[in-house]
């Protein structure tokens, strides 16, 4: 009776079973995080597609300058709004300043960024025509487009909408922001 007995199992063999098996968990596990926050997707798609503020200023068309944060809950939900009004007036440029670089710090402080997001608003000659600060439905962006285009007033907008709290409550804020001093200090 002869029985050939195993060989021991090398652990190299299986190596790159592992290996191959640990890669496809890793990419399931991305794809699976990409597709978990589209709102966040868009703005960020929309950050980067975004001119370079002073490319904006100066080339004559109107511009509308968003503040915003990655964090930001009401900058997420307004972002599909601020899509569509940058699909249906071309001739507007968007610029996306996010508060948590500290290279848009002399901006943040020369447009009195209290709140976010926080729309700068620029004629076609670079000039300030007023600023939002809050959530904006898709009807209230395109009609601050329209008159931006037209050179027509801004259209009379209610207040100050919903405001993302900088620190980190996800519970909007609606209080005076007159006595904030930057971006971070409302609540």
């Amino acid at each position: 009776m002869s029985s050939t007995p195993a060989g021991p199992e090398f652990p190299g063999r299986r190596l790159p079973q592992l290996v191959l098996l640990l890669v496809a968990i890793i990419v399931v596990a991305v794809v699976w995080l990409e597709g978990g926050r589209p709102e966040g997707d868009l703005l960020d798609q929309m950050a980067r597609r975004s001119l370079p503020l002073e490319q904006a200023l100066s080339n004559g068309r109107p511009t509308v300058v968003e503040f915003y944060a990655d964090w930001c809950e009401s900058c997420r939900s307004m972002a599909p709004g601020m899509e569509q009004m940058v699909e249906e007036h071309p001739d507007v440029d968007l610029v996306l300043l996010n508060v948590d670089n500290p290279s848009w710090q002399p901006q943040v402080q020369r447009w009195n960024v209290n709140g976010i997001p926080h729309l700068q608003l620029f004629d076609s000659n670079g000039e300030s025509r007023g600023q939002s600060i809050g959530l904006r439905q898709p009807q209230e962006l395109s009609a601050i487009a329209v008159a931006l285009e037209t050179g027509e007033p801004l259209p009379p907008l209610a207040g100050i909408g919903a405001v993302s709290s900088l620190d980190g409550s996800d519970e909007p804020s609606r209080r005076d922001l007159s006595a904030s001093v930057g971006p971070r200090s409302h609540g």
